[in-house]
């Protein structure tokens, strides 16, 4: 097995907070790893030292970004094992021409996103939020769903991406009927899940007890859920954001929710987090957190743990579990 150069890029604080003391052992079995204090900028003296010898990076958030002119310092990187989700602000095209393996340990994130969804999906199925703002003030505007509970409620998802599966993995353990809009979700695909793919956005938002929104943000999606889609959920519904809030158009659900006819949870908005005077926090109907669905704390572990497994993998050259190409980047968040 080859033992590779490792280098750390992110937050400086981060490695500790992520990356275990299981984590650097297996790191050093695998390879030499240059310092435990991580790289947080690629243009200092430390840095040049550091690149010019690293072939393995191991990023996380806080990463400065894979520039032509950091890799110009950096003969020797073959791969780049992201600890974080997204690698949309790390890499840029010169990556790809240099034919670097980049990998991401989004399956990792995406684990907390989607027991964060099911969590609320069956919170508000059981108008368990709007309970408690009733309780809190009996003339409260908030709407409850009809009929309460779990069972045969109709969830509509909106992508079919890595957080989307797994919610759908998830909600099998309930009585739920689970439906799909997602263009890229192929009918065959969508009968091995165990749900039904509904080709029509506005349709699908018709018929749905829950809306949750699951796509990436890239310019095909962006503003998908507007007025017409908002207008188009029955009362009662709720509305569920965990992915982006550049799918949504925040003023006209703003104005929806403002009626009292329907209910939101949100975890994503703009801007992010809310100001403390923002309308969405005075709502009783409105479920507001500060981006906190995705990896916290010992779920960051999670994370370190398919970024350190990629770097094995490529210790003994094999290929890795989660790669991300040039191509990826138009249809994941």
């Amino acid at each position: 097995m080859k033992r590779p150069v490792i280098a750390l890029a992110m937050l400086d604080g981060l490695v500790d907070h992520a990356f275990t003391a299981t984590h650097f052992a297996r790191l050093e079995a695998a390879g030499e790893v240059l310092d435990h204090t991580p790289l947080t900028r690629f243009d200092d003296d430390r840095a040049a030292a550091g690149l010019a010898r690293a072939e393995v990076i191991v990023g996380h958030w806080g990463c400065p970004t894979l520039t032509a002119d950091v890799l110009a310092r950096t003969p020797n990187l073959r791969l780049f094992a992201y600890a974080g989700g997204t690698v949309k602000w790390q890499v840029t095209d010169a990556v790809w021409d240099r034919g670097i393996v980049v990998t991401s340990a989004a399956a990792g994130n995406a684990v907390p996103v989607a027991e964060y969804t099911v969590a609320m999906i069956l919170l508000a199925n059981k108008g368990a939020l709007g309970f408690r703002e009733r309780l809190r003030d009996p003339t409260a505007l908030v709407p409850l769903p009809a009929p309460l509970g779990n069972v045969d409620k109709r969830i509509g998802l909106v992508g079919a991406s890595l957080v989307g599966r797994h919610v759908i993995e998830l909600l099998g353990a309930y009585s739920l009927r689970v439906a799909v809009y997602d263009p890229y979700l192929e009918p065959g695909d969508a009968q091995a899940l165990g749900v039904e793919k509904v080709d029509d956005l506005d349709a699908l938002c018709a018929s749905v007890d829950v809306l949750s929104v699951h796509a990436p943000d890239v310019e095909s999606t962006r503003g998908m859920i507007g007025a017409r889609q908002l207008a188009a959920l029955r009362d009662g519904a709720v509305f569920i954001n965990t992915a982006r809030p550049a799918l949504v158009d925040q003023d006209a659900l703003l104005e929806h929710l403002t009626s009292g006819r329907i209910s939101a949870v949100l975890d994503v908005t703009t801007p992010d987090p809310l100001p403390t005077e923002h309308p969405l926090l005075e709502l009783p109907n409105v479920f507001v957190t500060p981006h906190i669905a995705g990896s916290m704390g010992t779920e960051l572990h999670r994370m370190a743990d398919l970024a350190v497994d990629e770097v094995e993998r490529f210790a003994r050259d094999e290929p890795p579990r989660h790669p991300v190409c040039r191509a990826d980047l138009e249809r994941i968040a």
